[in-house]
């Protein structure tokens, strides 16, 4: 992906930018901040803290204040959830909570199920602490886990349900947990396999999906709810403190194991301003995020935020469909829509005709994050749905969104935006030492840092202090991606300074990928890169090196790549696979990634001084 300039110089798709800027004023957004927020002069993470409800002596609970709150403020009656099952519309029944495959629960029946799902994994040991998995499609019961197990002080896990069998053992094992909330299926074909390699796993709460009942030694997650009864419905919410940790949210670095990013309750203040100043959400909003909660935007924006501001959240099950996408905005009046730059291109490939045969008069407001928003993404938001497309940038470790194109701004093609209300950013220079050098001259590129102290920020690494501190640079968290800012303050994402690969919107470690490669007794080595792709961003591209005695061929690539889905997940699996005599390494032994995917590329090598067999 060719990195866009900044605006004073020619961007890709530039053609685009002065009719965007022509026509922003004459679009339904707002052109300065909303008048119920305070002006970025005058704004303070404190007073945002004020508009939450909060906990007797101080304390502070994210399930309690995204449904005990907007509850207390009248809208008990009012739809929080509103779920599409898979063949919604299509008059099919599923067993379950989720009855029929399109349903509308408010928030005090959210609210009474979360409590329901707190008491019952109360009364099965968990305690406030606690490590909760979760590993489901997007059903009703994957959010009432989330909530209730929230609102009991347990701490939230999500696994994204493409994952194979290896990395939700990896990830489960680091994080300890205890419990997992899962469907039968998923248990059957990723979970059973592994289950004994996850010995502090205690139970496993299974949604019933239509498949069956579990096998001996799980729960059936709605005779737990059944059992808890009304009862159940008046559990009091842990009294949790600001700083509890309260979510884990699994990333993976470039190498060695995943990072367990974490988060605590405390994280709900950023939630509720972003969703403010960045996603402009009132409560008569229809809002759907289309992320799948076992990432983290689907978790801060496709569950936390919107219930904070009180709006009907569209839960989709199926997977993209890019008429059935337009239908859901068309059809469920979405005025605010938060998704992917990926679904967008998908959407573009699908052509500008199907757009054309549904309208949204209610859509008011249209955000994408994930990875950078090409320039004529943007422009086709204008043609296809009458509304630009504001792009905006925040990471696992952020917790929440910190640079945007936000409603009270011009939209710059291309451009991540600029720094929201308390959030106060700067380009830098690392140097030796660990000190890092300030970056002033509009245009020129460097590291993105981020100054402490905004609430969501990750209080650590799992397990892995060294490797959390060295993210910091004295009061600067250090992103590790590489930027350029205008004079007007926007910025520009240039690229990782690191090589994790971005697919999709999911963030995929080489190392993960390499380690199950190399399982197979066929391979001696690999090397995983990320390959630009017009529509996913990136893919995995492999390069393996065979032991002797195997030949390569079609047929053994076929086998590398079913066994790498197989441990791995279709999401996470290389979609190329090159044989290779040998890899470049570096004098360490350290694979050299940047020097496959240059040659892959066509691009520099640059300096190869460190290269093994370097003169």
């Amino acid at each position: 992906m060719t990195p866009p300039a900044p605006a004073d110089t020619p961007a890709p798709g530039a053609q685009h930018g002065g009719v965007i800027r022509k026509n922003l004023a004459t679009l339904p957004v707002r052109p300065h901040w909303r008048a119920d927020a305070p002006a970025p002069a005058t704004f303070s993470w404190s007073s945002m803290r004020e508009r939450l409800a909060g906990l007797p002596g101080g304390g502070l609970n994210i399930g309690f204040e995204a449904l005990d709150r907007p509850v207390r403020q009248g809208r008990g009656e009012h739809v929080a959830l509103h779920w599409l099952g898979a063949n919604a519309g299509a008059g099919a029944e599923r067993a379950g909570l989720a009855g029929l495959d399109e349903r509308r629960i408010t928030y005090d029946e959210l609210r009474r199920l979360a409590n329901r799902f707190a008491s019952a994994i109360t009364r099965l040991g968990l305690a406030r602490g606690d490590r909760l998995f979760v590993l489901a499609p997007r059903l009703p019961e994957l959010y009432v886990a989330i909530l209730g197990a929230l609102k009991a002080g347990v701490v939230v896990s999500p696994l994204f349900s493409a994952f194979g069998p290896e990395p939700i053992a990896t990830r489960m094992n680091l994080g300890e947990g205890r419990a997992l909330v899962t469907t039968p299926g998923l248990f059957a074909r990723k979970v059973a396999p592994v289950r004994a390699q996850i010995p502090t796993l205690s139970h496993v709460l299974l949604i019933d999906d239509g498949s069956g009942p579990g096998p001996a030694g799980t729960h059936d997650l709605g005779a737990l709810l059944r059992e808890a009864g009304e009862a159940g419905e008046n559990f009091e919410c842990a009294a949790t403190r600001p700083e509890d940790l309260a979510l884990l949210h699994f990333t993976s670095g470039t190498t060695g194991r995943p990072k367990g990013a974490m988060h605590v309750h405390g994280a709900v203040v950023t939630h509720y301003a972003t969703g403010l100043y960045a996603l402009d959400l009132h409560p008569e909003d229809v809002f759907w995020c289309t992320a799948d909660p076992g990432w983290v935007t689907g978790m801060s924006y496709g569950v936390i935020a919107p219930l904070l501001h009180g709006v009907t959240m569209i839960v989709d099950e199926a997977e993209f469909d890019p008429e059935r996408w337009y239908r859901i905005l068309q059809e469920h009046e979405v005025s605010v829509w938060y998704t992917a730059p990926t679904a967008i291109r998908m959407l573009m490939k699908a052509g500008i005709a199907l757009a054309q045969r549904f309208v949204h008069p209610k859509l008011r407001f249209v955000a994408s994050v994930g990875e950078p928003l090409n320039p004529e993404a943007v422009a086709w938001g204008l043609q296809a749905l009458g509304l630009p497309i504001h792009d905006n940038w925040w990471q696992t470790e952020t917790g929440g969104i910190m640079v945007a194109n936000a409603p009270a701004f011009d939209i710059k093609p291309g451009s991540m935006g600029r720094p929201l209300p308390g959030v106060e950013a700067a380009i830098v220079e690392r140097l030796a030492g660990g000190d890092v050098r300030l970056i002033d001259t509009p245009g020129t590129q460097g590291e993105l840092a981020l100054k402490r102290g905004w609430p969501s920020m990750f209080r650590g690494y799992l397990h892995e202090d060294e490797r959390y501190r060295k993210c910091f640079a004295g009061e600067w968290y250090l992103t590790g991606d590489l930027v350029r800012r205008d004079a007007d303050g926007h910025y520009w994402f240039v690229g990782r300074a690191d090589d994790v690969i971005k697919s999709a919107g999911h963030l995929i470690g080489p190392f993960e990928v390499e380690s199950v490669l190399m399982e197979h007794p066929a391979v001696v080595e690999a090397g995983v890169i990320g390959k630009p792709d017009a529509l996913l961003g990136e893919t995995v591209k492999a390069f393996v090196a065979l032991r002797p005695g195997f030949e390569a061929g079609e047929a053994l690539m076929r086998e590398l790549m079913a066994h790498a889905r197989k441990r791995l997940g279709a999401a996470v699996a290389p979609k190329e696979i090159a044989f290779a005599a040998a890899l470049p390494h570096t004098r360490s032994g350290k694979i050299m990634r940047r020097l496959l995917k240059a040659r892959e590329l066509g691009l520099p090598e640059g300096d190869t001084s460190t290269m093994e067999g370097a003169a």
